[in-house]
Parts: C-alpha cells; sequence; structure tokens
C-alpha cells in the first residue's frame, strides 16, 4: 500500500505504482510528491548535496506495524526526463519509484555487484517500462 503525499499539481497513474509496490513487499510506503526546490532542501540537509535530484530513499527502522519507508521524488525531473528520453512522464515516474523501492529493500547500486540494476531491470520488463534508472545511468543498454 502507498500512502501517498502529492504536494504538486501533477496527477499520474498511482495504481501501477501501487501494483509495482505490491509485488516487491507488502509493507506500506509512503511516496512524497515534491518539485525541484523542496527536494534540493531535503538532499542539502540528508546528503550534504545542494542541488535537486529525482528520487531519494530513507528506510523507517523496522518495528512492528512501521512502514518500509518513504521515497521522495520531484515532479520536475519526471517531467524533464521524460521529455528528454521521449517516454511519458507515468514510466519515469514508475521508474524511479522502482529505483527507490529497491533502495528501501536495502539494495544498493553502488556496492552491490549489479544486484540491484538486476532486480531493476527485471521489474521494468515485468511493468514494460522504458530502460531502467541505473541502466541509463551507467549509459548500458
Amino acid at each position: 500500500m502507498i500512502d501517498l503525499d502529492n504536494r504538486t499539481d501533477k496527477n499520474y497513474d498511482f495504481e501501477r505504482l501501487g501494483e509495482i509496490a505490491s509485488s516487491l513487499t507488502p509493507l506500506e510506503i509512503e511516496l512524497i510528491l515534491t518539485d525541484n526546490t523542496e527536494i534540493a532542501q531535503i538532499n542539502l540537509e540528508f546528503r550534504g548535496i545542494d542541488k535537486p535530484t529525482d528520487v531519494l530513499s530513507f528506510p523507517t527502522d523496522p518495528f512492528p506495524g512501521a512502514p518500509l519507508g518513504t521515497i521522495i521524488i520531484s515532479v520536475d525531473k519526471v517531467a524533464q526526463a521524460a521529455t528528454q528520453l521521449g517516454h511519458n512522464e507515468n514510466d519515469e515516474l514508475s521508474l524511479l519509484f522502482i529505483h527507490g523501492l529497491l533502495h528501501l529493500l536495502g539494495m544498493d547500486h553502488e556496492t552491490d555487484g549489479g544486484e540491484m540494476r538486476a532486480k531493476e531491470e527485471k521489474i521494468v520488463r515485468e511493468f514494460n517500462l522504458p530502460l531502467s534508472l541505473i541502466v541509463r545511468t551507467q549509459g548500458l543498454d
């Protein structure tokens, strides 16, 4: 289940995000949709990086009934990437959501030797989405 906090005027296919989440975890996920200004502030506060980013993930400490964590996505970055890459914003949002969710599940593409990339690619194929976030940022096909 997704607990949505949409701080924008954008409306996406949240049903598909629910299907993606349900395919990976029974736990609740908080999803915050925001703009570049707010995500840049969050990025600076929690990561020390003073610029907007596309997606951030914050796992919750596990305890009974706790959500898995929070995913924050910039709708400005969604629109920009969708335009640049030639697909729709729902697809881009789904790609960023998958990436954030895998991080919440404990995966880390910078240290896992390709495990997260492989999992992301599998999910992308299952949901008939364009290239995964990891694949396109690594410049691979």
